[in-house]
């Protein structure tokens, strides 16, 4: 065998010659001077009730869907204040309605994306993002594109509720007070959860009614049953991407009507219906869609939409504008704002100035507008892999 002694500095390549002079220099002989000083830990605890300006972005992450996401971001600085690691297939999170605690359904398998599967609700502080507790449900939690009804807490914070599709459909009802899943109900042929008071809900239903539930003070269902038909579910279904307005959550059909289905007192019904659209601009196909293309300021009583011009069954297209109108004028439509960048979710917050933001679920980027004049106020980049839906208070 032949040998071969290691050339001297003098035989390197100038550039090598100087990197390993200066790597001489710069490691430290012996045991001692290597040990390295390890840093400390911060931990930042947020204020209790945080900002109005806060918002949260759901992120499924379709690249590794066993690694769902969500941030937390302030709409003001644009800055990334946390980030919750949330499971498999994840579909968005809750925050109850006194800001106490982030509930989170979410799904695992013993084996990353295969073997036994574990289904619970994770509670989260507010103010550390740490997780407090979990409380296990059923393995049955929907899973599919994230939308925001898949899961509603009760106006008093007490239950949450969880739409299960196996593809039997039922909700999952827990006790965020108590801590224990309650049991379900099931809701055969109906879907997701619109939450209508401290005991009540309803899911919408493929016939184009809605089953109604009241709950006892125990989670039970006390009563529950079908209502009349709320839309043609032919002719022009609805989208099932609802927003609330006090008593009344508002549906948009795929054409661009606007079906309200209001729930004041005991009797779930459709309301008067009006167009986002002149029937000039539905000549030109214009339309709502996204995933979630609808967003309110009660206050305000404005109304926000995604739109865009597309053919028949564009109702999950990204949106080139966003509309806005006002509910206490009928809907009639008071701005439009043109966008540089499609978008697929808005969502607004709810304080006397308000911001209003925006996601496409194909790029990493939160867009943050003035509510009021529609104007862009910063781009804040890298925020997740596939943002979908969006959670503001």
């Amino acid at each position: 065998m032949s040998s071969r002694s290691v050339p001297s500095p003098t035989e390197l390549p100038i550039a090598v010659a100087g990197l390993l002079a200066a790597l001489a220099g710069a490691v430290p002989i012996g045991s001692a001077g290597a040990q390295l000083k390890p840093e400390p830990l911060a931990v930042t605890t947020l204020p209790a009730r945080g900002s109005p300006h806060w918002v949260w972005v759901n992120d499924i992450v379709f690249h590794h869907m066993a690694d769902g996401k969500a941030f937390l971001l302030d709409g003001d600085s644009g800055t990334m204040l946390g980030m919750l690691s949330t499971g498999f297939g994840y579909t968005g999170l809750q925050v109850s309605p006194d800001g106490s605690v982030i509930a989170s359904p979410e799904t695992y398998f013993s084996r990353g994306t295969r073997g036994t599967r574990t289904d619970v609700v994770t509670l989260y502080d507010p103010r550390t993002l740490a997780p407090t507790g979990e409380i296990p449900i059923p393995p049955k939690r929907a899973g599919h594109i994230p939308m925001r009804a898949n899961s509603g807490i009760t106006d008093d914070g007490r239950f949450l509720l969880i739409y299960n599709f196996t593809p039997a459909q039922s909700v999952s009802v827990v006790d965020l007070k108590s801590r224990t899943f309650v049991g379900e109900i099931d809701i055969p042929g109906c879907a997701l959860v619109y939450p209508t008071g401290p005991r009540r809900f309803f899911s919408i239903c493929g016939d184009g009614t809605a089953f109604a539930v009241r709950l006892d003070d125990t989670g039970k269902p006390a009563s529950r049953g079908r209502t009349a038909r709320l839309f043609d579910p032919v002719k022009d279904p609805v989208t099932e991407k609802a927003v609330r307005d006090g008593a009344t959550w508002l549906f948009v059909s795929f054409s661009g009507d606007v079906v309200p289905v209001e729930t004041a007192g005991d009797v779930t019904k459709a309301g008067a219906r009006w167009s986002l659209t002149t029937p000039a601009e539905r000549q030109q196909n214009w339309k709502p869609g996204g995933i979630q293309h609808l967003a309110i300021h009660p206050k305000r009583r404005r109304l926000y939409s995604l739109m865009h011009q597309g053919g028949p069954d564009t109702h999950k297209d990204p949106g080139s504008e966003i509309w806005v109108h006002d509910l206490a004028a009928g809907g009639r439509r008071v701005q439009r704002i043109p966008l540089t960048k499609p978008l697929t979710s808005i969502s607004v917050t709810s304080d006397a100035k308000p911001l209003l933001f925006g996601i496409f679920i194909g790029a990493p980027e939160l867009q943050v507008f003035d509510a009021v004049s529609g104007s862009l106020l910063r781009t804040v980049s890298e925020v997740g892999f596939t943002p979908s839906t969006l959670v503001t208070r």
